[in-house]
């Protein structure tokens, strides 16, 4: 899952939280987050937010941004 997203207006990093079905993504955490699921927006850019290790089906997704001034724009899948 991937989302293009771009720091406050002020350029500082925001800091953001990402879960799958409640719990911290662990292995299936993307390039731009770790295992526990932090990230940051430092950059007008794709993230990559989750690359599911193996499966398929359903999954809850969750965002939230630590910090204000985030800008979102559009989520991608593949």
């Amino acid at each position: 899952m991937h989302l293009v997203l771009g720091p406050a207006a002020d350029g500082k990093p925001i800091r953001f939280r990402v879960r799958l079905d409640g719990k911290a993504p662990g292995a299936d955490h993307g390039m731009d987050t770790d295992a526990d699921g932090n990230g940051a927006v430092n950059a007008q850019r794709l993230y990559q937010l989750v690359r599911q290790a193996s499966g398929n089906g359903e999954r809850l997704f969750d965002i939230e941004f630590l910090d204000p001034g985030v800008q979102a724009y559009a989520f991608t899948f593949g």
